[in-house]
């Protein structure tokens, strides 16, 4: 999850992940990678820009997908944010972490939004 100047950098998936159309940048973890580096490389893979991981902030079964899911706060280092592979994402979208839940049905995961709170305000 990046959160840059106020806002938190979401993307719209081709295809839903479950009930989810929109998510952070995501993916699965490689053979002996940490989860903080799939952070790092999703987010370059997807979002098309480079970031530095900060701070695992949780992970628990996501309720609309069934799958583990581990977050990542992370910086913005350099690049402009883009559908960097579109057979994946089809959007992005920088939005106040107030406006999340018009994308995020059930609302955003409790150490997210706190870190959100506290980071991206």
């Amino acid at each position: 999850m990046i959160a840059h100047a106020g806002r938190v950098l979401l993307i719209r998936r081709t295809a839903p992940a479950g009930a989810l159309l929109w998510t952070f940048p995501s993916g699965k973890l490689d053979p002996g990678e940490s989860a903080a580096k799939a952070a790092a490389r999703e987010t370059r893979e997807e979002a098309g820009v480079l970031v530095a991981p900060l701070v695992v902030l949780g992970s628990r079964v996501h309720p609309a997908t069934g799958w583990r899911v581990v977050y990542v706060a992370c910086r913005l280092l350099d690049g402009v944010a883009h559908a960097a592979s579109p057979r994946e994402v089809a959007e992005m979208a920088w939005v106040r972490p107030a406006e999340l839940g018009g994308f995020v049905p059930g609302g955003v995961y409790p150490p997210v939004q706190t870190w959100l709170e506290a980071y991206a305000s």
